[in-house]
């Protein structure tokens, strides 16, 4: 029996032949349609193939948001390439890194991004440096370097199970991993997704998150062209902008970090703002305080929690809005095609309501494994398929799954195991609190002792005697902060995930 063809470069192509005149991304006021943007991508691949990109190579984007970023990850599919996004918030030596492990063969930067390239270009294995915008000096422009170019009449054959983006992690810890997602992978995921949040070719998403994270380019966006919805593209997240964009769009749907719902809410605009047009949004990358949970519903705003990882493109579970208050703080049930389960540190399966344990997830989404990294392939991917998360949860008597904490965030007080993110969700209903991150520190008498790492609210003062006896009556003594840290600001990765890494680094050494 023949396969059907479900790689990247096909789903435009059969979407923009179904529906041409729809709309389908809309950047800083320009609209195009699924046909005109379909030309594009056909124009740019037939540039990629003569201009010597063949398949298996890789093609890289650094940059903001912006369409040529799509065009660059279609076209480049078109051809049979792999598709490499880059972290825009990377130093030279960080990108250097990576676009040597991944040996990219094309690069395209924007103009405040070429910069940074240059600097590190003599160590660079690239054959070929585009340029997203303009011309500049040992830079071709994407319109120079496609010129009048026929589309591309046919594109190159490409296998499910072909490697067809290489996403590095956001390196949390240590150096980052390139996690290799196929074609299957994608398509398994978006499936999931379409029929797990009813993905409607009417819904108008609005796309903030940075593309070149798993958040960002495949929660809604990719969903979105599948179907045949608009994306509204935003070149990166604003508060003010994203209540304006909502109003004006008449947005259906967006995916956002808890950090990033947080700043919308504090903008003056969210509370006179009519956005009762949106009908889901899509929150992950960590767990979403209660408060922030509530704050949203009471304005009619379901926030629907999801689960995933780069590594699974990213679907593990989704919490859907039939169950949004009933399963509060939950991040759902499973995907379709995903199987989902808990372990302990002894590779033993927890069966029992309530039990800590990793999660582990096995399915047709779970990637093909490290880009040039056995050895740390076969750490996350198990014998049996299961991919190992990293974090701690528990299912609770219906089965919806609760995460806690990463296993490495954990702290081990007096051989009792505090999760910060539960301690964290108490404290941020706290008045005086904006954000907060709990950390451990070594203790010679209890082994570790928690630490409250907070960012106050204008204006707001707060000592540690008053923080623990507000907490007293919320939490186990156990749990409460031996100690303060007051900072400015959360140092945060391009995720919006809190670098705990550079916390501990920077307050206990």
């Amino acid at each position: 029996m023949t396969q059907p063809d479900i790689s990247l470069g096909n789903w435009l192509r059969q979407r923009s032949f179904r529906t041409p005149n729809r709309r389908a991304l809309t950047f800083e006021g320009q609209t195009w349609t699924y046909g005109q943007l379909q030309e594009r991508v056909d124009r740019l691949a037939a540039a990629f193939k003569a201009g010597g990109v063949c398949r298996g190579d890789r093609v890289a984007f650094i940059g903001l948001n912006q369409p040529s970023f799509f065009e660059t990850l279609f076209a480049a599919s078109r051809v049979g390439a792999i598709f490499v996004p880059l972290n825009f918030r990377l130093t030279g030596p960080e990108l250097d890194y990576i676009i040597n492990d991944a040996g990219v063969h094309t690069i395209v930067a924007d103009s405040p991004h070429r910069g940074v390239i240059d600097s590190i270009r003599a160590k660079l294995p690239c054959r070929r440096y585009l340029s997203a915008d303009v011309d500049a000096e040992g830079w071709t422009s994407l319109a120079a370097f496609t010129g009048a170019q026929e589309p591309l009449s046919g594109a190159e054959p490409v296998g499910a199970d072909e490697v067809a983006i290489i996403m590095y992690t956001s390196g949390t810890t240590g150096r980052p991993k390139g996690a290799m997602l196929t074609h299957g992978n994608l398509w398994w995921n978006n499936c999931m997704t379409l029929l797990t949040s009813d993905t409607l070719e009417s819904d108008v998403t609005l796309v903030v998150a940075p593309l070149f994270h798993i958040g960002g380019l495949n929660v809604t966006t990719l969903t979105a062209f599948m179907k045949g919805a608009e994306v509204v593209l935003q070149r990166g997240f604003d508060p003010g902008r994203w209540i304006e964009d909502v109003v004006k769009y008449k947005v259906t749907t967006a995916f956002a970090v808890p950090a990033m719902l947080l700043a919308v809410s504090q903008h003056p605009a969210f509370a006179s703002s009519d956005l009762s047009c949106m009908r889901m949004i899509i929150c992950g990358g960590a767990p979403v305080p209660e408060p922030l949970l509530k704050l949203y519903a009471k304005r009619g705003l379901p926030i629907n929690q999801g689960y995933g990882l780069t590594e699974t493109a990213p679907m593990v579970t989704f919490l859907t809005s039939e169950w949004g208050e009933a399963k509060l703080g939950s991040a759902g049930r499973s995907g379709f095609f995903v199987d989902v389960a808990l372990m302990d540190a002894d590779g033993k399966f927890l069966k029992e309501p309530m039990a800590r344990g990793e999660v582990v997830a096995r399915g047709p989404n779970v990637m093909k494994g490290y880009w040039n990294k056995p050895e740390a392939t076969a750490a996350a991917i198990d014998a049996a398929g299961w991919f190992h998360t990293g974090d701690v949860g528990y299912f609770d008597a219906d089965g919806f799954l609760y995460i806690c904490d990463r296993v490495k965030d954990m702290v081990i007080t007096g051989g009792e195991n505090v999760y910060p993110a539960e301690v964290e969700a108490v404290f941020y209903a706290h008045p005086a609190i904006s954000e907060i991150a709990i950390i451990g520190q070594p203790d010679p008498k209890w082994g570790e002792a928690v630490v409250a790492v907070v960012v106050l609210k204008t204006g707001q003062k707060l000592t540690l005697e008053e923080m623990r006896a507000w907490g007293t009556e919320r939490l186990a003594r156990y749990k409460l902060p031996s100690r303060l840290e007051v900072i400015e600001a959360m140092p945060r990765n391009p995720a919006g995930k809190v670098l705990k890494f550079e916390l501990r680094k920077r307050l206990v050494g």
